[in-house]
């Protein structure tokens, strides 16, 4: 479809955050915060310790309802979905990656990526089949009928991450993935996520206090005093 003047329709956004205002009660965590993400576009935010960072995420991602704006996935109102609706929304269109992988050790690393599927009715077989063929890319080949302590914590954040790939997202939600592990593994780990989900023509929103792991993603968001900056810092 074009416009009247014959000009093609700039793409939709898949994901914006406007106008974010969110109170934990005399606590002003978000004021006035905004943020766009294009499909296959990399977003890291970054901000000092309590600026807001991650409960613009949480917005962003209906974990959290914010007390003021919009959020808006796809042309939805996630910021007016039920509590169901938002957690469909999660389940089905956002993948999340954490500090901590939090893998189930009764589970094989394999399984724990596959639990998405399984959770969602997938029989297991078929899950355990889908998660396998993310393993080579993520650099986790052979390791996947080993137990979670059986992995390096490296190893493990990457079972995380083929956990929120697994279901084939549309905004990978990730909150300090590189938080617990040492300078030479995290860049490893964060160069996977990057290019695995740029891969996948998914977008990636990332908290991360560090600079380093932020340069990794098309774009840096300042966040201060719970507002973004009205300039993103674009990456060169």
């Amino acid at each position: 479809m074009t416009q009247a003047d014959g000009g093609a329709r700039p793409a939709r956004p898949v994901l914006a955050g406007a106008d974010l205002a969110k109170n934990y009660g005399r606590t002003t965590a978000l004021h006035h915060a905004s943020l766009v993400v294009d499909r296959g576009e990399s977003v890291a935010v970054m901000g000092p310790s309590g600026s807001g960072k991650s409960t613009l995420l949480y917005c962003l991602s209906g974990v959290v309802m914010p007390d003021g704006g919009e959020v808006v996935f796809d042309g939805v109102r996630v910021d007016e979905l039920s509590d169901a609706g938002r957690t469909d929304l999660r389940r089905s269109d956002f993948g999340f990656v954490f500090q901590f992988p939090g893998l189930l050790p009764e589970l094989s690393a394999v399984e724990n990526a596959a639990l998405p599927l399984m959770l969602d009715g997938t029989a297991r077989r078929d899950a355990v089949a889908r998660a396998r063929e993310l393993f080579p890319s993520l650099g986790l080949d052979g390791l996947e009928r080993r137990r979670p302590g059986e992995l390096s914590g490296g190893e493990a954040q990457r079972v995380g991450i083929a956990r929120a790939l697994v279901l084939a997202p549309a905004v990978v939600f990730a909150d300090e993935p590189t938080g617990s592990l040492d300078t030479r593994t995290g860049d490893e780990v964060i160069s996977l996520l990057v290019s695995t989900v740029k891969d996948r023509q998914a977008a990636l929103v990332l908290v991360t206090h560090d600079e380093r792991v932020a340069k990794r993603c098309d774009r840096i968001v300042q966040v201060v005093d719970g507002r973004t900056l009205p300039e993103p810092k674009r990456v060169q």
